[in-house]
């Protein structure tokens, strides 16, 4: 729950009739901070909610929509919305598919095929801050990862601006699965004040999410 106290709402973009059901239900029941599931069956109507700039803490969003594919509002959400975390549940297990929405700025990527005690548990863990990655999604990203290389001084070079000794306590953080909120309680900092700390890391390590961040940040040592 934020600060002020305030129970948080969620947006639902499914198109399938069935799976609006089974997943507003999940969200609902996995948590007692959803104070509601507003649910949109296109792009469209998930703009056309979106424009009303209604208080939003999370999107629960499917990729293939009727009119275009969910990366699309990924994106627009990532330039209008930055303070909304989207978690995708999709039928497609495609690491492709996968990176581009974790770059896009996902938090985090589940699998419909799940049963409905494992998507209520991940789903619930994103009110708490959490990222939460499909196993068998994870198993295939690992498996993109490159070999180790003895060969690094061409690398090396090219690493991002170093992050800040607050960006890096703020990405600790970040990295034990603790919302913004959260974090600034834990350091007496504004939740306004984290949101810019963690904007700034994105910008240097040139990603799209908290789990991409931690991610990058570990590849380079900056975080055990």
């Amino acid at each position: 729950m934020n600060a002020a106290g305030e129970r948080e709402h969620t947006l639902l973009v499914e198109d399938d009739p069935g799976m609006q059901q089974r997943l507003k239900a999940l969200l609902q029941a996995g948590t007692d901070r959803v104070a509601s599931v507003q649910v949109a069956g296109s792009l469209a109507q998930a703009r056309d909610w979106l424009a009303r700039q209604p208080p939003l803490h999370t999107v629960v969003l499917d990729l293939g929509l009727p009119d275009g594919s969910g990366l699309e509002l990924l994106a627009w959400l990532q330039q209008h919305r930055p303070e909304v975390d989207c978690v995708v549940v999709s039928s497609w297990s495609d690491e492709r598919v996968v990176l581009d929405a974790l770059r896009g700025g996902a938090v985090g990527y589940l699998l419909k095929e799940r049963d409905d005690d494992e998507l209520r548990a991940a789903l619930a863990s994103i009110a708490r801050g959490g990222a939460p990655i499909d196993p068998f999604v994870a198993r295939g990203l690992l498996a993109l990862l490159p070999a180790p290389s003895p060969v690094v001084t061409a690398v090396e070079p090219a690493e991002p601006v170093p992050i800040t000794p607050r960006e890096t306590e703020i990405l600790k953080w970040v990295a034990q699965g603790h919302s913004n909120r959260e974090i600034a309680q834990e350091l007496g900092l504004s939740p306004l004040t984290i949101e810019s700390y963690t904007k700034s890391i994105y910008r240097k390590l040139a990603v799209g999410s908290r789990t991409a961040a931690v991610f990058a940040a570990r590849q380079h040592g900056w975080l055990q």
